[in-house]
């Protein structure tokens, strides 16, 4: 090795042990001025099946699939790209193992913002059944927005498994019985949205309840028998 290449190699060696002196630096004066609720710029680094890394400035926080829209995303790669210059919010801060959860639905609209004007109680509407679970069925009335509805509510009578009445992918009607923006929970009821038999009327009803006919007296006498003459 030639005197040149000797000093291009230690050259290259320190430049790179001063790129990560700086970013130590750096690393420590983020961890210093990070705080849960705050909004802060980031560059995505990394994304994997459940989410992506954003550099907050020499500290990656975790964006999980679930903050990233207040849809359900499938793939974070349809949310976000590499190298993408994102805003998030942090949601959680673990300066003992030294992780940071991120939020970027956060800083949108909410849909359950106005949900309990959009759908009123007593109201009945249609949806898609998304999810079927032990319990009840799941069903998305908007993006971002799902209800469920008990399985004591999918029909009159007593149902034992949900799938026997409703299945992932099936439009159906349903009343809202109670919404609650707060806690995103929406409770809806299937066998309540069901078209009521038509009532009886009046004159139906007098002869359904009305006793029987009493049996007229027999006026003519009965032919045979004993005795006579």
């Amino acid at each position: 090795m030639t005197e040149a290449d000797r000093q291009e190699r230690n050259l290259v060696v320190s430049r790179r042990a001063l790129l990560e002196k700086e970013r130590e630096e750096m690393r420590e004066k983020t961890w210093s001025q990070l705080a849960e609720g705050q909004v802060r710029d980031g560059v995505v680094r990394s994304i994997k099946e459940f989410g992506a890394f954003v550099d907050l400035g020499g500290v990656d926080g975790l964006l999980h699939v679930s903050e990233m829209s207040w849809t359900r995303v499938q793939a974070p790669s349809k949310v976000v790209q590499l190298g993408q210059g994102v805003k998030v919010v942090i949601l959680k801060i673990d300066a003992e193992r030294r992780k940071v959860g991120l939020g970027m639905k956060q800083l949108m609209t909410s849909p359950w913002d106005d949900a309990a004007g959009r759908y009123p109680v007593g109201s009945v509407i249609t949806g898609k059944v998304t999810r079927l679970m032990d319990f009840g069925a799941f069903v998305e009335l908007e993006a971002g927005i799902e209800g469920l509805i008990h399985i004591s509510e999918l029909a009159p009578q007593r149902v034992m498994r949900v799938r026997d009445i409703v299945q992932v992918g099936q439009e159906v009607n349903v009343k809202v019985l109670n919404v609650d923006p707060g806690q995103r929970r929406i409770s809806l009821s299937l066998k309540a949205a069901l078209p009521k038999e038509p009532e009886a009327t009046e004159e139906e009803t007098a002869e359904e309840t009305a006793p029987a006919k009493a049996a007229r007296p027999r006026t003519t006498p009965l032919r045979g028998g004993i005795g006579g003459g």
